[in-house]
């Protein structure tokens, strides 16, 4: 027909256009317009087509010939940039989520198995174990990297985020009465599609928070001899095998002496306890403290930071403030890559096997008797070099008969999170390995200190330990003097 849009047998997208028609301005531009529209619709198909017609089950497939467009003369370069856009979408095809899931926990299962033959073989007859040695370790080689590339599949660049704060800045700051300039950064960093929507609305309230409460009125920067426009700076970046998220601004900073009054008139604190700067910074994640005079439609209700940390914790992170009076504040939350797959350090407490991830360790020692000291008669704290490390027993935690039950009979593993150290007391160390993240039923997602388990080599299954919950534990045990530690857990055992 004329006019209309045809694929040629060289696989190209052409418009066509009869010699003997002349068209107006208008008519021209909205018959262009229909013809996008089909020519977006056989795009579409083709692509479609390509792709079931593909055998290799790969996620890229390449096109033998480039897709272009040609177009009459009365097209205007406008559209060009949707030409564009249509070649790179070419080598590329969409795959639901709930494939990808599956394929994601068939490589778990996977790796779970190669477990599994590394002891069995362990016990093989010694005058054939170096040929299995040899086959496991390909098999080890062959199933870390089919992983890697599986969990590449699930990855986004942080970008998806990111680019919904422009228009969000703007808006508020014009809101606000104020002149903001956002800058962003690491916008191609990549985290994984269940990270990434989860976390949206956490940043979004950071961003609100920095824009309502941390950057002051044009006036009083001018006062304070600052450029009147504040900066919000949102920056993002790998580091250790986590993704790291900042959101900073170059505003009044936090109020030290103002946290602390409104602390004692809410009955956090008493008059006499001074706490440490980390220990004010603490109290801003409490559920509802706020320090706003008044309530606004940005922010102020004291509802809110607790929440952003909850959901942080929720997904393995950590989140930590940094502050100057009158230079600014940081957020930085730590997050890991990936929710399916963990390094960690096995440990034994009694007869069971707990996890503890390898990116929350700093040391391990064995304990020295005089260093520990007692706090409060609630607490035991343990000096190590210029530092005091809260010593927290495992076996009391999780109601469990201990062997070591001493402090110079097992370890103290130094481990870190929300900015707090702290000292778990365990038997021994075993292996460090990968392992594969399973989630717990109901009645196990309440229990604080645990975030999940897996499935050892033996098909035992071993407890994955969530360090920020056991620090925020065992504060939860020193301001109650008179209950047991493991009676929080709604488990005992006979003493």
């Amino acid at each position: 027909d004329k006019g209309e849009a045809q694929v040629d047998k060289s696989g190209e997208l052409a418009l066509e256009q009869t010699e003997d028609e002349s068209f107006d301005d208008k008519r021209d531009e909205s018959i262009i317009a229909v013809e996008e529209e089909k020519l977006e619709e056989i795009y579409q198909t083709e692509t479609l087509a390509t792709a079931e017609e593909t055998t290799a089950p790969s996620v890229s497939t390449p096109t033998q010939a480039p897709v272009k467009e040609t177009v009459s003369a009365g097209d205007s370069t406008k559209h060009a940039p949707s030409v564009t856009h249509h070649t790179s979408e070419a080598n590329s095809i969409r795959v639901g989520i709930d494939k990808i899931d599956d394929l994601i926990n068939m490589v778990g299962e996977l790796v779970i198995t190669q477990s599994m033959l590394d002891q069995v073989g362990e016990s093989f007859d010694s005058s054939r174990i170096s040929n299995l040695r040899d086959g496991l370790s390909q098999l080890e080689r062959n199933t870390r990297e089919l992983q890697e590339s599986v969990m590449r599949i699930r990855m986004l660049p942080i970008s998806f985020s990111f680019n919904r704060f422009p228009r969000l800045v703007h808006d508020l700051s014009e809101q606000l009465g104020k002149k903001i300039e956002l800058k962003l950064s690491g916008e191609h960093t990549e985290l994984d599609k269940t990270v990434l929507e989860k976390m949206s609305d956490p940043l979004v309230h950071l961003v609100r928070n920095a824009l309502d409460h941390g950057i002051e009125m044009p006036e009083q920067r001018r006062a304070a001899g600052k450029p009147e426009t504040g900066e919000l700076h949102l920056h993002a970046f790998h580091q250790g095998g986590s993704i790291v998220i900042q959101i900073s601004d170059d505003g009044a900073g936090f109020d030290l002496d103002k946290i602390r009054a409104k602390a004692i008139q809410q009955g956090l604190l008493n008059q006499e306890e001074h706490p440490t700067t980390e220990q004010l910074y603490e109290l801003i994640f409490q559920p509802g403290f706020s320090t706003a005079e008044q309530v606004s439609d940005v922010s102020g209700r004291g509802v809110g930071m607790d929440v952003v940390r909850r959901n942080i914790r929720a997904l393995g992170g950590t989140i930590e403030v940094k502050s100057k009076r009158w230079q600014g504040s940081t957020f930085s939350i730590r997050l890991p890559l990936t929710l399916a797959i963990l390094d960690g350090q096995l440990v034994r407490v009694g007869q069971d096997i707990y996890i503890l991830p390898l990116l929350s360790i700093i040391e391990s020692l064995r304990a020295k008797p005089k260093l520990v000291n007692s706090f409060a008669g609630v607490a035991e704290v343990y000096k190590l070099r210029d530092d005091y490390i809260p010593i927290l027993r495992l076996y009391d935690i999780f109601g469990i008969m201990s062997s070591a039950t001493h402090l110079d009979q097992g370890l103290l593993v130094i481990v870190e999170g929300d900015g707090q150290k702290i000292g778990l007391f365990v038997d021994e160390l075993l292996s460090q390995q990968q392992i594969v993240i399973k989630s717990l039923e109901g009645n196990y997602k309440k229990v604080q200190g645990i975030s999940g388990a897996t499935i050892l080599g033996d098909g035992s299954v071993a407890l994955i330990l969530d360090v920020a919950g056991l620090i925020h534990l065992f504060h939860t045990v020193t301001k109650t003097p008179h209950t047991r530690p493991h009676s929080l857990l709604g488990v005992r055992y006979e003493q």
